[in-house]
């Protein structure tokens, strides 16, 4: 008899242990997605603060390897056709140009955070004047550009490797 009640107990708490443990994972997610938009926080401030050395071409952003070799073709064959291979790649591109577009995710848009950040970038901006002209001699404004072309030439690249994997059947998640 006691061996019945013992097995219904056990088979009464199992759900509730598992809900428990669903549980502690979803509030794990929501902790480390909430410890990923602060850093991003941070980053954006950091970008921020320093313009007006990006500005007179004091700090320079380097184009990473990955985006260089997208610039000079897009579409070049990747170096392993597997679906290992491409997943191999399709990371190499999401680490430097953050997570690729996915169907069905909702835009969260932070209003007050975007206002915060124009009116960061605005008063950083309005401590160089005339500051188009400074950024054009100092060679920032070409150095931007080029960044700009390499991260288009990295998203085309992403597009491409992309198609591939979905052609083949691969499962890409971003």
């Amino acid at each position: 008899m006691k061996s019945i009640a013992i097995a219904t107990a056990l088979a009464l708490l199992m759900p509730c242990a598992a809900l428990a443990q669903k549980q502690d994972q979803s509030a794990d997610k929501a902790n480390q997605e909430e410890a990923k938009k602060k850093e991003g926080n941070l980053d954006k401030a950091g970008k921020i603060a320093t313009q007006p050395a990006r500005d007179v071409g004091l700090d320079k952003e380097e184009i990473p390897p990955v985006l260089l070799k997208a610039v000079e073709n897009p579409y070049a064959a990747p170096p392993s056709r597997s679906c290992t291979g491409l997943k191999a790649s399709l990371g190499e591109l999401n680490a430097v140009l953050g997570d690729d577009f996915t169907v069905g995710a909702t835009a969260n848009e932070n209003r007050t955070g975007k206002i915060a950040t124009a009116v960061g970038k605005t008063v950083v901006n309005s401590l160089i004047p005339f500051r188009g002209l400074v950024r054009e001699i100092s060679g920032a404004a070409p150095a931007e550009r080029r960044l700009q072309a390499a991260v288009t030439a990295g998203i085309a690249r992403r597009g491409y490797l992309r198609g591939m994997a979905a052609a083949k059947g691969c499962k890409v998640v971003s």
